[in-house]
């Protein structure tokens, strides 16, 4: 049973390992304190509150173009961890070429919609994308951002994105 167990716990470090490289290519997340909580192929956007992503002092309120980034950075992660799972999962992409800096084109927006629902207060925040679309050429996503509870959102957004063209 430990050989069970081994090979489970090599899959997830494997799959959490090819997740990280794949948020701490894009610097944007990195200022802005996204993190992101995997569960199998399922991931959950966490923004972590900070004094510098308020907008509005009195009262205090999250900045709007934190908020926006932080949904368009949900959105980019999520069609990049689809676009890259079967290949992660059949051995194409290996973790030792992410963490050497090899990561794949990520997606270009074409554009984003944000509608600001309610304030964003000073909290941490999170956030879920669905890809709606999935197409060589083009990806179509929504996401939803909430805080203390997930039925009131403060946040959403539909993005569009021109995907990288594949080699081979």
């Amino acid at each position: 049973m430990a050989g069970a167990n081994e090979s489970v716990d090599r899959i997830k470090r494997r799959r959490d390992g090819v997740l990280n490289a794949l948020v701490s290519s894009i610097p944007y997340a990195k200022f802005l304190g996204v993190s992101f909580d995997r569960r199998g192929n399922e991931l959950t956007s966490i923004l972590t509150y900070d004094p510098k992503l308020i907008g509005n002092p009195a009262p205090p309120r999250l900045h709007g173009g934190a908020t926006a980034g932080f949904l368009e950075v949900a959105a980019i992660v999520e069609i990049a961890w689809t676009s890259m799972w079967q290949d992660m999962e059949e051995g194409r992409l290996s973790l030792e070429a992410l963490e050497a800096g090899e990561i794949p084109s990520l997606p270009k927006t074409i554009d984003i919609t944000v509608d600001y629902l309610n304030p964003g207060l000073p909290r941490d925040a999170y956030a879920r994308a669905r890809v709606n679309r999935f197409g060589r050429r083009y990806a179509s996503v929504q996401v939803e951002a909430w805080q203390d509870k997930k039925e009131k959102l403060f946040a959403s957004a539909s993005c569009h994105f021109l995907m990288p063209q594949r080699e081979g």
